[in-house]
């Protein structure tokens, strides 16, 4: 079971609490926990955050192949699965459109496909206007959880000094 990180886990982290000017502890976690096997996210996010132009762009743009994971043969029926809970769900015809266009889309997915854990800040959502991803995984069976949850499951530890 890896994790799949969501673009509000590291545009939330560059902007709060973790900046790289004062926690790069943060971010060398992410890419030793990367290559650990454990952590990982999807090509539209990366899309997404390079669309960003900043820091945390070029910080995308550096990560190694396989760290944003392209859509592979097992997540074409995972695909199929988040689109038809989607398009069932009761969900305005615009919230459904604009969610099987996003990066949202492709992490439920690519979690269905490999039983990986969503990572994200969002929180469920009472509306039938915009699918947020904690709906998404609960319609569809994927675990979702917030980033400071996986930190802690991780024993994550960001220490000043040896």
């Amino acid at each position: 079971m890896a994790y799949l990180l969501d673009s509000n886990v590291f545009i939330q982290a560059k902007n709060l609490h973790y900046g790289f000017d004062f926690c790069p502890a943060f971010w060398d976690w992410i890419d030793q926990a990367h290559q650990g096997g454990l952590v990982f996210s999807v090509d539209s996010v990366r899309t997404e955050l390079i669309g960003g132009g900043d820091e945390l762009a070029e910080w995308a743009a550096e990560r190694v192949a396989g760290f944003f994971l392209e859509p592979d043969p097992p997540t074409v029926p995972s695909l199929r699965a988040v689109s038809a809970w989607a398009s069932a769900g009761g969900y305005d015809p615009a919230a459904v459109s604009t969610f099987l266009q996003v990066a949202d889309y492709y992490l439920v997915a690519q979690a269905h496909a490999h039983d990986h854990t969503v990572v994200t800040h969002e929180v469920v959502a009472n509306t039938l206007r915009r699918i947020k991803i904690p709906n998404a995984c609960i319609g569809v069976g994927v675990r979702c959880v917030t980033p400071f949850q996986m930190l802690r499951s991780e024993h994550a530890r960001f220490v000043i000094g040896a």
